[in-house]
């Protein structure tokens, strides 16, 4: 059996098509869990709980955390902890190996035009401080080999299985109803995406490798150096229309998230956005021969399947 909590999220869902290729076995967790592969089991739960995540492990060869907490500082610093330790201690007690979906927001923001396994963890954001601990919390298991565990990366990422994008919300919406795309600071930065079939799909390969464990990976992501404008003008042409855009600074962030609580919750991140955004993918690319999408074919598959699916 392998577990996917938060099963029917933007990763689980991918995740779960994806681990197919390796079980027919596949639990879906979360509160109201729809199946995604007609053999799947379902399993409705409250993560927030410690015994619905002891109950949800159970059984479990591997076990994938992609599970998404409210956007919310608060929700974070209260959720998060309780829930890694939990499932940890689930983990060891049934002998199933962990893979956790991570994101970035633990590297100093010094170094994040090259970000590396190895980029220092210094976070600057309160965010970031959750992000660190719980990772924290699954290194120092695995350093003392008291779990097996793998921590694999992602940057901000997009496709098309996601609409909810800060890509896709701030600039697919705005320019498909004739409105300016938004973009944060500046953009002529750099700003990589990770793509997420390919995320789901590495991610499905680690879980499923028994040498990959015990360590951090970042997922596959192109790694062509585009701007902010540039992703502007990729998502415009394939919308047909001429991409305007309006820059919003990182100040006025703090001004509308008076009004937008999720822009509130975005200023101490923009610092993502004023200098260069460089997500390096090569050791997982040289070590599974993997090559991921580019983003002309990565923005034309979303976009068309969010087409296909306002059609329905």
């Amino acid at each position: 059996m392998q577990t996917i909590l938060g099963g029917n999220g933007t990763i689980g869902l991918e995740l779960a098509k994806c681990l197919t290729t390796y079980t027919n076995k596949i639990r879906i967790v979360s509160r109201s869990p729809k199946k995604v592969n007609e053999n799947d089991e379902v399993m409705a739960a409250d993560l927030t709980d410690r015994n619905q995540v002891f109950t949800a492990v159970e059984g479990s060869e591997v076990v994938y955390i992609t599970i998404g907490f409210e956007y919310n500082l608060k929700v974070w610093q209260t959720n998060w902890p309780s829930f890694m330790r939990n499932v940890i201690d689930a983990c060891k007690k049934y002998k199933s190996k962990l893979v956790f979906f991570d994101n970035v927001y633990m590297y100093d923001p010094n170094f994040i035009g090259n970000m590396t396994e190895d980029t220092p963890i210094k976070p600057s954001s309160k965010k970031g401080l959750v992000r660190k601990g719980i990772a924290k919390m699954i290194t120092d298991e695995f350093n003392k080999k008291e779990l097996v565990a793998l921590i694999a990366r992602s940057a901000d990422f997009y496709g098309p299985s996601i609409s909810n994008s800060v890509l896709m919300l701030t600039v697919y919406d705005n320019l498909k109803k004739g409105k300016a795309a938004n973009w944060f600071a500046s953009v002529n930065k750099i700003h990589t995406y990770t793509y997420t079939p390919d995320a789901a799909k590495a991610t499905a390969m680690l879980g499923n490798t028994h040498d990959a464990y015990n360590q951090v990976w970042h997922l596959p992501t192109d790694n062509t150096k585009i701007t902010g404008k540039q992703w502007i003008e990729l998502v415009a042409k394939e919308l047909k229309v001429k991409p305007k855009y309006m820059v919003i600074p990182i100040w006025v962030l703090g001004i509308i998230g008076l009004f937008v609580p999720i822009m509130k919750e975005l200023k101490e991140m923009a610092y993502q956005y004023d200098r260069d955004y460089l997500f390096n993918s090569s050791k997982f690319e040289k070590r599974f021969k993997y090559k991921p999408i580019n983003p002309v074919d990565g923005v034309r598959a979303s976009i068309q399947n969010l087409r296909i699916t306002a059609s329905v």
